[in-house]
């Protein structure tokens, strides 16, 4: 068996606790240290968790060479994603980020750049593809084939304080990316254009609009439409949503927790079929940790994940002109002014040398 791989994280606030029991857990990988700005907070989190030999720092570079990290695990806030994350990268250090990848799509496709200069991985960890029933939901859809419209509604009233209930758009910008980039790989397909319409109800105890609706239609013809609000109070549903599938074979739901249900077109059930796969964010460690050892890429490689990104700035978009927007367009604005903000250098040098910002992250079917 290969020797465990050898880890830093970067962050130790509530999400940075729960990836240290994750890694805990995890008998493929180990912690060979902490930072974390606030480095008591970083001693005393590594001391609560078991990890009181490991040394913690205000920065990685602090640890890199003394600890013989081969991996970074970024679980800073968005803000911080594009330089914490670049600085392990330009030193030689793949990274599993947190989502979102970061606050912008601007910001998404330089640390994009970063990854292509280093040679190493950039993995998303978007926690909410790995769960054993939305695995079992996937299979019935390859039974049921290609998908023709696909919903999701989101109804949850969580009281969080803080900079959510200050967000102009918090349920757009701080939870609708799980869906989005869910519909993506339940699809199987990507993004063309969206129509979104956000409001905040007059009750809401948000400064920003908590709720939205967004149709978006696919390459290929299918169409995804989302319903959510975050100051919605009795009969919520799951974090996940509740999903449903229409294809014309026949139809699927998924309550976002519970088995999966399907049923062909002839009134046939087709059964879930659950498996033992790792959950949310072990799914991703999990994940992470494979494709390092075998050389494959992940489902969320920053590539890819940056048209997650772009589904969100192009809903936002949409909401504040009244009109559709393309997700191609997004990404050329993007692309655009990532030329004019990013400092000269390699990463610069990158940005330029692409003949087309859509082929880049995979958008290859839309012009």
């Amino acid at each position: 068996m290969p020797e465990p791989l050898r880890l830093l994280q970067v962050g130790a606030g509530g999400m940075g606790r729960a990836w240290l029991r994750t890694i805990k857990q995890n008998p493929d990988v180990v912690l060979t240290g902490l930072v974390d700005l606030d480095v008591p907070l970083a001693r005393t989190a590594a001391d609560e968790h078991g990890y009181a030999d490991v040394p913690v720092a205000a920065s990685v570079g602090e640890l890199t060479e003394r600890t013989g990290a081969e991996a970074v695990i970024d679980v800073t806030v968005p803000l911080a994603h594009p330089v914490v994350s670049v600085d392990a990268l330009l030193r030689g250090l793949p990274v599993l980020c947190e989502k979102p990848l970061a606050e912008s799509v601007r910001e998404c496709l330089a640390m994009v750049a970063a990854a292509e200069v280093s040679g190493k991985l950039l993995m998303v960890s978007q926690s909410r593809r790995y769960f054993r029933t939305e695995a079992a939901f996937e299979r019935q859809l390859a039974e049921l084939g290609p998908v023709g419209s696909l919903s999701c509604e989101f109804f949850k009233a969580p009281r969080f304080g803080g900079f959510r209930e200050q967000m102009a758009e918090p349920l757009l910008v701080d939870m609708a990316i799980h869906q989005f980039d869910l519909a993506r790989k339940l699809i199987g397909a990507e993004p063309v254009s969206v129509y979104c319409d956000s409001y905040n109800p007059a009750w809401s105890w948000f400064d920003g609009h908590a709720a939205a609706d967004a149709v978006f239609s696919f390459d290929g013809g299918a169409r995804f439409a989302f319903t959510g609000s975050w100051c919605a109070p009795g009969m919520e549903t799951s974090w996940n949503g509740r999903w449903r599938v229409i294809s014309a074979n026949g139809t699927a739901i998924w309550d976002g927790d519970s088995a999966p249900v399907a049923e062909f077109a002839s009134g046939e059930a087709l059964p879930a079929t659950l498996g033992a796969e790792p959950e949310e964010i072990a799914g991703s460690l999990t994940e992470f940790v494979h494709a390092l050892r075998t050389s494959t890429t992940p489902q969320t490689e920053v590539h890819a994940n940056v048209v997650s990104v772009a589904m969100v700035e192009a809903a936002v978009r949409s909401s504040e002109t009244g009109a559709p927007v393309r997700i191609a367009d997004v990404l050329t604005a993007a692309h655009a002014e990532a030329l004019d903000t990013v400092p000269p250098g390699p990463v610069l040098d990158v940005l330029r040398s692409w003949p087309s910002v859509q082929k880049v992250v995979g958008l290859y079917k839309v012009s």
